[in-house]
Formats: structure tokens, sequence, C-alpha cells
């Protein structure tokens, strides 16, 4: 199943492991190449994650094979989430940010390959591909120019990002009107005048070719525009074939782009060729000729060709066309002028603003009221006159807005009209009505054109007239276009109790359409909020409030969350509160947001160190040679020798040494007298610390002089001593701990030995005396025996007892000691693990600072919003009316203890609060802790 870009995450910056260590290497390979890494790039508003973008361009073939597949970048951008109304500017910054960060990357270890030079690569812009087979031989820089949009990469997402560019269409046939590419049929263009610099005398091919039948093929497909843009959609009811709602506009297409709407922007024409004018100062000769004696006679009219179609002025811009053909009043000049509006809109809505084309806003909304009498016995029109008579009910002022528009909306009477069979007529003007709204609609996304509208009083009446629209199916998507009107402008305007707008608002959350309802709460929430005024949203029904704390128990996030925001703005008025908790029931409200502190938490797991890891000092004392060792040892050459002596007795380590000297000594007390015997001479000190120096890669000869030393010390830096020496297996030695008594002092044995068995052996034979038998076997006689190795009290003083059971106790002392050199072997014994502490924690959402990425992460989403909104009822319930006639009551009944709203409210959520204190991390601090100050002390509950 095919993930629709909808359906994608909104993409965002995962900070794991994997990505820590990527960016570490990525940044090391920046620095060698010489290049500047942007860590987190934006696209629009969004950091890239640039481990998730390189994992998923190479997953899908790399930059090359990207750049190469038409439109692929859009389609890599809606895959990593970077969702935009300017696919094609997202695009490109997504190619761009890969091309500078990552290309030479994905070059050197995808591809094993060296990256082209930087001044090839990184210091040029991102158009094309072919990077691997990029050189400085066949490279040659694009010179950027707009006379043509076709000379992108095949990705289509290359060079200034537009719309679609497709290639100049050839001149059409003077025959044959000119196509829109998937737009409604426009006039006949005319083409600059440019003088003719070429010989005065015309030729046979200068004549203008016949018309062609592909002409008129051509004119009656761009006649249906809506058809071609839109090929699975059915057609309107009553209406002609083709013939369809703009609002069901899809995802642009180069197929049906218009050239129009991209060359708006003046192009850069190629200079005329120019030849040289003959002047007086020139060429004096030229004038020096007898004039004629008579003028030349005029050209018969009758014999001058007719001016042919598409030569001549060119005419306004697509913009001024579309602005007068809107206020021309004629349908079809309304109908060409909407559908472009509605591509204009949404694919160059940024270059479109109401304050460079005057006159635009009032057209669109002239248009759009239209829809009221469609369905009502009533014809809306704007009146800018500040003296007109107001008794006309379809009079709007345009000045200051209608005061009284609903009411005025309440007297209309309602055409009788089935919303299941439509004429042509009305599905016609129904769709550019649509049209109209729609263009309104994209044009406020954008702040320039919200802020502009925000002035303009008669589109509030618009909105209050289109929610007040009938109830019919046919309706429903206008609607929602005027709530979504409504939703960008309420942040500039400042709306009273009594406003109109505010009390539709408010209508529209009796709705059973969750988009309606999602659409009013956020309106709500965000009126006055780029104003400086503060958001009283005053006179909220109580059935309201009811619904909005019955939608905190939804599993919807999206309409919790908008829920939390009104509520957030609602609390933060004492009359508010007041009026909520006399209202409602606010201890179910108080219960549902202490719940959604937990929303979407995580059970996660940290481990707090108490003791740091430390290690154990060096001991500078060498183990003595195995017996059972040295004949394998005197089998080998020198250097080797040397080689398999210090693995054998030596460990890696980078923060400890061994001096040369007691080095040296080590190895002369175990080779020197057996090789004597042999007659083979030592290898000499030089050569010994040389090959000693060799075995572990970063162990080295230094001399070190300690603090407050004048004597310097030879070592060997980056071994250390092992506590137990290894055979050419690996294995571990072990040393024998029984205690024996030497010249009056009492000292272990320490004899190295391999195998339990033996050193089971060794126990018996040497400290205890046994002899074998002629079989090999000892005899299991009783007598009385003592244990002496290391510290054991077991059989401490003299116990009588059979050899066999003594022996099988002294052999757990012997299997103890080879577990334990065994695991001492496969791990570093002289290193103290730090002592830790596991805290089982709570995670809620959280974001980083964009202003300051290196802070830890702050608490977001839904449990921040439920935070304030608890804070802003504990920071005002104390501050109303209702607290003081609850006080009062409680005097009045002679009551000790004076338990206010706080107390009555947050007493059962207590523990609660102070569970989440202890285990979210994120959330506490700021709005959490300034809540649990405004809450009395817990032995008050």
């Amino acid at each position: 199943m095919t993930t629709t870009p909808q359906e994608v995450p909104l993409h965002s910056i995962d900070r794991t492991p994997d990505y820590d260590d990527f960016m570490t290497r990525l940044k090391e390979f920046h620095e060698k190449r010489g290049t500047v890494l942007d860590p987190e790039p934006k696209v629009g508003l969004i950091f890239l994650d640039l481990y998730k973008v390189f994992n998923h361009i190479v997953a899908s073939g790399g930059y090359d094979k990207v750049s190469e597949e038409k439109l692929a970048w859009r389609r890599m951008a809606a895959e990593l989430g970077l969702h935009s109304n300017n696919e094609a500017s997202t695009a490109f910054s997504l190619k761009e940010k890969f091309y500078k960060n990552l290309a030479a990357f994905e070059i050197k270890t995808i591809h094993n390959k060296e990256p082209p030079p930087k001044e090839i690569l990184e210091d040029v812009t991102a158009k094309g591909a072919h990077l691997l087979t990029r050189t400085l031989e066949n490279f040659r820089p694009k010179r950027d120019s707009n006379v043509n949009a076709g000379d992108s990469a095949a990705s289509g997402d290359d060079g200034t990002p537009t719309r679609e560019r497709s290639a100049p269409e050839p001149p059409a046939p003077p025959s044959s009107s000119r196509a829109s590419r998937g737009l409604r049929e426009a006039p006949a263009q005319r083409v600059i005048f440019q003088p003719d610099t070429g010989p005065s005398r015309s030729t046979r091919q200068q004549n203008a070719a016949p018309a062609t039948p592909a002409s008129s093929a051509t004119s009656h497909s761009s006649s249906h525009p809506v058809a071609a843009a839109m090929p699975s959609m059915p057609p309107v009811p009553g209406s002609h074939q083709g013939r369809g709602p703009a609002v069901m506009h899809q995802t642009p297409d180069p197929e049906n782009t218009s050239g129009l709407v991209l060359g708006y922007q003046p192009k850069q024409l190629k200079p005329l060729p120019l030849r040289a004018v003959a002047t007086p100062s020139s060429a004096p000769s030229e004038f020096q000729r007898p004039r004629l004696p008579h003028r030349p006679a005029l050209i018969d009219p009758t014999s001058r060709q007719p001016m042919q179609p598409g030569t001549g002025f060119d005419g306004p811009n697509i913009y001024t066309r579309c602005l007068n053909a809107l206020r021309s009043g004629v349908q079809a000049e309304q109908s060409f002028a909407l559908n472009h509006l509605v591509k204009i809109s949404f694919e160059r809505g940024d270059k479109y603003r109401f304050d460079a084309f005057p006159g635009l806003a009032e057209g669109l909304v002239d248009k759009a009221l239209e829809v009221g009498s469609l369905f009502y016995h009533v014809s809306w029109t704007v009146s800018w006159d500040p003296y007109a008579d107001s008794g006309n009910i379809g009079q709007l002022d345009g000045n200051y807005g209608t005061p009284d528009i609903l009411d005025r909306i309440a007297n209309l009477t309602e055409r009788d009209r089935v919303d299941t069979l439509h004429t042509e007529a009305y599905t016609d003007q129904m769709v550019l009505i649509t049209e109209a709204v729609l263009t309104l609609r994209n044009m406020v996304t954008l702040p320039e054109n919200a802020v502009n509208m925000s002035d303009f009083p008669p589109i509030k009446d618009l909105v209050c007239i289109i929610l007040h629209l009938p109830p019919k199916d046919s309706l429903i998507e206008m609607k929602h276009m005027a709530l979504d009107i409504a939703e960008q402008i309420t942040p500039y305007v400042t709306l009273a109790s009594d406003d109109a707008l505010y009390k539709t608002l408010l209508a529209q959350l009796t709705s059973d359409d969750r988009g309606t309802i999602l659409t009013a709460l956020r309106a709500l929430a965000r009126i006055s909020m780029n104003l400086e005024a503060t958001n009283q949203l005053g006179d909220v029904p109580a059935e309201a409030l009811q619904r909005i704390t019955n939608w905190l128990l939804l599993n919807d996030d999206e309409l919790v969350d908008a829920c939390l925001d009104l509520l957030y703005q609602y609390t933060a008025v004492v009359p508010n509160v007041d009026h909520l908790i006399r209202s409602t029931i606010p201890e179910n409200l108080v219960e549902e947001l202490v719940r959604l502190l937990a929303h979407g938490a995580r059970k996660v797991h940290r481990d707090f160190i108490l003791t740091p890891e430390h290690k154990l000092p060096v001991q500078n004392e060498i183990s003595h040679m195995p017996e059972d060792l040295l004949p394998e040892m005197l089998k080998l050459e020198e250097p080797d020798r040397v080689h398999r002596w210090v693995k054998c007795f030596f460990e890696e380590d980078n923060d400890s040494f061994v001096t040369q000297l007691a080095a040296w000594q080590a190895y002369q007390a175990a080779f020197v007298t057996p090789l004597k015997a042999l007659g083979q001479a030592m290898i000499t000190p030089a050569d010994f610390i040389r090959n000693s120096t060799s075995v572990y890669k970063d162990s080295n000869a230094q001399v070190l002089r300690e603090p407050g030393e004048t004597q310097q010390k030879f070592i060997i830096h980056g071994i250390r001593p092992r506590p137990r020496p290894l055979n050419f297996d690996g294995v571990p030695y072990g040393q024998c701990m029984w205690t024996v008594s030497n010249q009056g002092n009492d000292d272990k044995c320490h004899q190295l030995i391999l195998k339990p068995e033996q050193m089971l052996d060794h126990t018996l034979t040497s400290h205890l005396g046994e002899q074998r038998d002629a079989t090999g076997k000892f005899e299991n006689k009783v007598k009385e025996y003592s244990c002496s190795w290391a510290d054991c009290t077991k059989y401490a003083k003299p116990t009588k007892l059979p050899l066999n059971s003594f022996a099988l106790h002294v052999n757990t002392h012997i299997m103890s000691a080879h577990y334990a050199d065994n695991q001492a072997a496969s791990s570093r014994p002289w290193v103290i693990p730090a002592k830790t502490m596991t805290i089982t924690l709570e995670e809620t959402a959280t974001v980083r600072d964009e202003r300051n990425p290196n802070l830890p992460p702050q608490a977001a989403g839904i449990p921040l919003s439920a935070v304030l909104v608890l804070r802003n009822i504990a920071r005002n319930v104390a501050k109303t009316e209702a607290e003081e006639e609850l006080l009062k009551a409680q005097a009045k009944r002679g009551s000790v203890e004076r338990r206010g709203w706080n107390e009555r409210l947050f007493g059962a959520a207590m523990p609660r609060l102070f569970e989440v204190l202890a285990d979210n991390r994120a959330l506490v601090g700021g709005p959490f802790s300034s809540l649990l100050s405004r809450l009395p002390s817990p032995s008050l509950f």
C-alpha cells in the first residue's frame, strides 16, 4: 500500500546514537575536505535530519539517480515528511541542502570514489546531475537565465524554484488559437514589436504558413480545462461536458500548468541585432544627394495584408488581465479569470498579494456574495457610501462592516431548491462562486494577505453569510473554505463577545462535522494572537464548554490539542474561570487534564552514576615463568620469543606503563639460565625494548619525569602486567594460594599451574604429603586435615575426616579460583566499574529550542497544554466570585477549615501531580512548578 504525503509524519530530527555517530563522521569529512558543513539546515521552517535524508536518498539510488528522474526530488521531499504548499521550492531546497552537505560524502563512502573538487561541487549551484563523472575537464557551469525554463535537470526541480517549467511552446499557425495547457481559452496574445533589421525585400519563405487541422483540435481541447487537469473527476450534473469545480484541483502537473502564469516575471530578452545608422557626422556623403522631386505614391490600402493573430502588442500580464476580467461582470470573462486565479493563488501565492492589485479583494468578495441569491430571496451587495440608506436588507457596509448581519440573515426567506437536481446555469454559477471563495482561501494563507484582509470588513460578512447557508451537501466544501479563511484572519483581529463573526464561530461548535469543529476551535483560539490586545473569549455558552470537556475524552490528538488551546486562552481571564466553575463540573475537567499529563508517555530506564569508573594502580611485579610454559618459549627464536612473552605476561592499557628495567629484569630471570644451558645468547636490551613495544599498536618507549622528581624514568607506555600469565592458547594460569611457612613467615605458595586437576595433585602431594600408590591413586585414609587455602575457616583446626572428603573441599577452592581467573582473562579486572542506580522515568513529547538547539529538550504537545490550562485554573480560581461565595458558605456553617476551590479541585490529584514531578523530568520546571506553587500545602488536603 503506497503511503500518501499526508500520511507521512512531519520531518524532525531523531537524535539517536546512530545520528550522533553519523554527524561526527560527516564533520570530520568536511574538515578534511575544507568545506563548511551546515549540521541542521532548514527547508522552509523545518530543520533537516541529515542522517535520515542521507539514508533515504542513498536507498533511492543516490543523488545522480534521483536527479535524473523527473520530479523525483518532490517525491523524496514528500516521503521525508517535508510538507509544503510550494512543492517545487521545497524540492529544490532539499536537493540544494543534500548537494552542499552530503553529495561528496555519498561519493566517498557509498561509491568509494574521490569526489570532484569543491570548486566544481560545493562552490557551484546544484543544477544537473552526473556528479560521479564530473571532472575539471568536462564540467561547464550553466549560466542562470530566465529565457528558457527548460534547462533544468531531469528532476524538474533545478534552478530558481517555480512551478513546473515546460519547454517553450512552438509558435501556433495564424489560424489556430493559442492553447493554455489545461486552462480556459484566453484572448489571442500579441508579440512584442521588434524592428526589422534584415533586408527590406520579402521572400517566399517569410509568407505565413496555412492553418492546419491540428489547430482546431488544440483549440477544442483547451476549451475544457478542468477536464484536462482532472481526467478522473466525474462531470458535474447539469453542466456541459468537462465542466467542474476548481475546488477539486489536484496536485499541479507539468501538463496542465499555464505558460501565462509562469511568464509573469519579466524575461531577459536577447539583445536585438543592431546595424549602423547613417548620420550627417558619420556619413556626410549620404546627405549630399539631391532629394527626389516628388514623394512616392502611397501603397494601395486594399493591397495591405490584414493583421495576423498573435502579432502586435503583447498586452498586460496574466494577473492584470484576470483582475479586469473578474471585475467586468461578463460571465465568460469571469470564468476565464477565476479558473486562472485558482491556479495562480495555489501555485504562485507568494507573488500574488492584495495590496499589489487594488480591486482584487472587492471583485472576489462581490462574486462570492452571489451565493446568497441562489438560496435566499436576497441579492447581497457591498456599499462603500458612508451615507447610504441602510434600509436595504441586502446592502452591506463596506467601510465598517454590517453589525446586524446575523439578524438580516435570520429574516431571509429560503428558496425552494432541490439539492439533488441542478440546472446548467445554476451549476456554472456555483462553480464560479466556489472558485472565488477558493481563491480567497488560498490567498489568505500568505500572512501579508491575511493582515490585509483583517482590515477588510466585507470578508467577515462574507464568512458569516456562507456559514449560515442552508445545510446542503453542495455547500459543505464552501463552508469549510470559509472556516479556513476565518482561521487565517482571526489572529489579526479583535472580536468582542457581540461580534457577528465571533457568534458564528461559536455556533459551529454544535456541529457534528469533525472538520467544522476542529477549524472553528482553532479560529477561536487564535483571535488576536498576533496583537497586543487580550483575547477575552466572553459569553461562551455552557453547552459549548461541556462539549469541549467531553471531547477531551476522545482518542483524537488533533481535536484534543485544539480544545486545550482554546481552554488555555479561555481560562486566562478570571470571569471566564468563574463562568466555567458555575456552568460545568470543574472536578471532571481537572481530572481529565491531570490524566493528559501522561498523554503519549512511555516508561524509560535511566542509569545514574553514583561512583565513577576507576582503575587500580599499576603493579611492577611481573609473574614468574610457569614450569610448563618455559619449554614452549625456548623453542621460539628471537624476536618471536619476545613477542610471545609480552603477549603472555602483559595486556594493553593506554593509561598504564611498566619500567623498561623491570621488564628486562623479568625477561632475564626467565631465560638467561636456560639459554646459557642451551648455548644460546640473550637478546640485547635495545633489541628487547624495540621488539617489546611493537606487540601492541599503542605501546611505545617513553621517558617519564614525574612532578617533584629530578630523575627520569624509561618506561614502556601502553601495557601493564597480567595478574595471571597466559599460555599460547590464551588460557590463564591458576595460582596456588596454599599458605606455607618459610623461615617463620607465613606466605602463599604462588605456584602457577594451568589445569585444575594439576593444581589438586600439586596440593595433595606438595602441601599434604600424600603419595600415589602403584596404581596411581591416593589411598583414602582417615586422618586429621586442616585447610590453609587463602582465608578458609571451615577446617582452620585439624579435623578428622577421609582424604576423599577433604580433597573435595580443596577442589572447591581450586575451581572457584579457576573460574575467577578465566573471567579476569576475558575482562579487565584492574578496572573497577562505576556504581550506578537505575531509575524509571516517564517521558512525554519534547521539542528542542530552535534558537538554542544545545539546550535540553523542552516539554511540548498535549501534556504541556494540559499543564498550562491547570496553571491558569489554579491561578485564577482563587480570584473568582465563586471562591468568595464558597468561603462565605463555609464560614456560615461554622466550619473551622477554610477549603477553597483549589483544595476542592486539586485535592484528589495531588498524589498524581507529585508523581509527575518525580518521574517526568522534561515537564518539571516552568509552568508545572508554577502550578504546584499555586496549590496549598499537601498537609491541608
